[in-house]
């Protein structure tokens, strides 16, 4: 059973930085797709960043220059490093493998930017 498990979430003042991580366990040892998704209240999930397994990064214009999506394969772990950020960056933040057709999702992690 693969489970995803995010950590780093929480209250941040404007132009401040946070980090978050993306824990998988069980049997994910490889991706197709990794990448970080967030919501709005009220709307569908976009796409922060993601990685493409042997293909690079893609960033959302709205977060390019200041997030970095990262993942350090011995620990198995996905990183979305938040810099500047912006009170309309607050939204529930979460992390996406994609793998042989199938979608594994993070419980999700709230980002609160204060202004």
């Amino acid at each position: 059973q693969v489970q995803l498990v995010e950590a780093g979430g929480g209250l941040v003042q404007a132009g401040g930085s946070l980090k978050l991580s993306c824990a998988a366990s069980g049997s994910l040892f490889s991706f197709n797709v990794a990448a970080w998704y967030r919501q709005f209240p009220g709307k569908p999930r976009e796409t922060v960043a993601r990685i493409l397994s042997g293909k690079g990064t893609y960033y959302a214009d709205s977060v390019k220059g200041r997030f970095a999506i990262s993942r350090d394969s011995t620990k198995r772990t996905l990183y979305l490093q938040m810099y500047n950020l912006k009170p309309e960056d607050t939204a529930v933040y979460y992390c996406y493998y994609g793998y042989n057709s199938r979608d594994y999702w993070g419980q999700g992690t709230q980002v609160t930017v204060s202004s």
